[in-house]
């Protein structure tokens, strides 16, 4: 028996086993997963300091999960409106090479890098929570909306997460994407 702190429940080894076969047929063809950063990879707040600067809150879930998809081939980009420090010293920790901020067209930057990696479009995953990631997310293979998304952004979605942005929700859609390519298996034992 494995022993775990009081009051914790055990997450059974196949939490994704529900999933459709369209979402898990989509997931697995993923081959570029691009995240928004506001409200996606942070839970929306800005953070602002006496001397004006921005700070961000980052999961460490969703930081190891974006590491784990890299490790399996999986590569990793962010796409944001704002610019920000902490977004370009995350990413560094991270090792994530496709970094753009500033973008007011998410969607004519997503197909730049697509065309850039020669990549199609059913070949990336777009997570985002407002409106302007409805755009990248409309020509995305699979379309990603966390669970605190505005409502027509979920409506949009082929999925949507469980956590919030900043709380998990890109851990989950690495996990997806993981298990849908048949290597959640391998990175369950990798831990053992």
């Amino acid at each position: 028996m494995t022993w775990l702190p009081q009051n914790t429940k055990a997450v059974p080894i196949n939490y994704l086993a529900n999933l459709s076969a369209d979402l898990l047929a989509r997931a697995a063809k993923i081959r570029l997963a691009v995240f928004d950063v506001d409200g996606t990879l942070t839970d929306g707040r800005l953070w602002y300091g006496e001397d004006g600067r921005e700070t961000k809150v980052f999961h460490v879930h969703d930081g190891l999960g974006l590491k784990r998809l890299q490790a399996n081939g999986v590569q990793v980009a962010l796409i944001t409106a704002r610019i920000s420090h902490p977004v370009a010293l995350r990413a560094e920790e991270l090792d994530i090479a496709h970094v753009y901020q500033g973008q007011g067209d998410k969607r004519a930057c997503l197909q730049e890098l697509l065309d850039a990696l020669h990549l199609t479009t059913e070949q990336v995953a777009f997570v985002g929570d407002d409106l302007p990631d409805l755009p990248p997310m409309r020509i995305a293979g699979l379309a990603v909306a966390v669970a605190n998304a505005h409502p027509w952004v979920a409506e949009a979605a082929h999925w949507q997460t469980t956590k919030g942005g900043g709380m998990g929700a890109a851990r989950e859609v690495c996990d997806l994407i993981l298990h849908a390519q048949g290597k959640s298996v391998a990175e369950r034992e990798r831990w053992q």
